[in-house]
């Protein structure tokens, strides 16, 4: 069902051997984003490359917006942002530069993995996949990724609900969802590309162009 193509580095987590095929024979029929999407997020940034996590919640679960990388909708799309809108409003309040590009592949080339705390929704039904398990593969991909410090956003409970895998050694920045439903109970203003930023840049790194490229 799921295309294992690409995972890399990846593919060596015990979540593909163990878990995986379970997941998969719980899964009754339409499924997003596509199954040739569904690890997109890995597949475009691999472990070593991972500068900054953002962990959000499921997928978009309107047919045509999710792509695989977490809030990121494809160009074009042409349909309401909702979470990518209001993230779209911190960015330019924090850096004060717009961003209007969708597709948040440029961000994945960077070394942000946009991750979700479930990977699969069934269509029109949010949070429908939310207990399936994707859980343990998030888990291990949070060790894989506690060997150096890195920046780590989290939105939303779910995503929140990973914190304590998490070592003292990174940058842990948590925020509410930047959903239309709970964006204004604490979102905004919180600024976190720019502070992301300035401590990528005290560890001696590139700050991230979250801003249109």
């Amino acid at each position: 069902m799921f295309d294992l193509a690409g995972l890399g580095a990846w593919a060596g987590l015990p979540f593909f051997a163990e878990d995986l095929p379970r997941i998969a024979g719980r899964i009754d029929g339409a499924v997003l984003p596509p199954p040739d999407r569904t690890f997109a997020a890995l597949v475009r940034t691999q472990p070593e490359a991972t500068r900054v996590v953002i962990l959000g919640q499921d997928p978009y679960h309107s047919p045509g917006k999710a792509d695989g990388l977490a809030f990121s909708i494809p160009d074009g799309f042409g349909g309401r942002l909702d979470s990518l809108g209001n993230i779209f409003k911190e960015i330019e309040s924090d850096l004060g530069r717009p961003r209007r590009k969708t597709a948040l592949d440029d961000w994945a080339d960077q070394g942000v993995l946009l991750l979700n705390t479930a990977l699969t929704v069934t269509p029109g039904k949010p949070r429908a996949h939310a207990r399936l398990g994707w859980d343990r593969l998030v888990r291990q991909v949070l060790a894989r990724l506690d060997d150096r410090p890195r920046a780590f956003i989290l939105w939303g409970g779910p995503a929140q609900a990973h914190a304590d895998a998490l070592g003292p050694h990174h940058l842990i920045l948590t925020a509410p969802h930047p959903s239309p439903l709970s964006a204004h109970r604490g979102f905004f203003g919180t600024r976190p590309f720019s502070r992301v930023n300035r401590w990528l840049i005290e560890q001696g790194g590139e700050p991230i162009k979250w801003a249109d490229p």
